[in-house]
């Protein structure tokens, strides 16, 4: 007795199309589906406007302060005074409760530029106020430097340095 097997067919039939499109269009859905998901994912308009801010820094003079508004966060932008920078130098880092050198928190020495937030509970700072002559908080008593450094009080940590870069030699870009 011979087996009879049914011969076998290299060409496509009307099934293996029926099972193309059903597969086509189930990704088709899917994706359908899922892309509106991931989407809104997406930040809005306003967040996207407020990435990045330019300041013309031009109207600052030396030994003065300005706050401008970054991703909803106030940035501080002082004009440092040549004893300010002095006295940022010459710090010791033993003194320091987060070590971080002068030069590692500026681009150029006389303009410092810090998210104006304490590293303890988030309050806003005062400026050239303080037992160093930089900032301080005056709801749990952190004291800052004139760079922006943590020195006496409950705050863990400097204060932040966002993201920045001159553009031109008196406008920044933050963000």
């Amino acid at each position: 007795m011979t087996d009879a097997q049914p011969p076998v067919s290299e060409e496509p039939t009307r099934r293996d199309f029926l099972y193309l499109a059903t597969g086509a269009f189930a990704a088709v859905g899917a994706a359908n589906v899922v892309w509106p998901l991931i989407d809104q994912m997406n930040p809005d308009a306003s967040v996207k406007a407020l990435a990045s801010i330019e300041v013309d820094l031009a109207a600052i003079e030396t030994g003065q302060s300005i706050t401008v508004s970054w991703r909803g966060k106030p940035v501080f932008i002082r004009r440092r005074s040549a004893n300010e920078i002095a006295e940022a130098r010459n710090v010791s880092f033993d003194a320091l409760p987060d070590p971080q050198g002068d030069e590692a928190r500026v681009t150029k020495d006389e303009w410092l530029i810090m998210v104006g937030i304490c590293t303890h509970l988030g309050c806003v700072p005062l400026g050239q106020a303080g037992d160093f002559n930089g900032w301080f908080c005056p709801c749990h008593g952190s004291h800052y430097d004139t760079s922006g450094r943590i020195r006496k009080g409950p705050a863990p940590k400097n204060l932040e340095i966002p993201p920045y870069e001159f553009v031109g030699d008196t406008r920044i870009k933050i963000g």
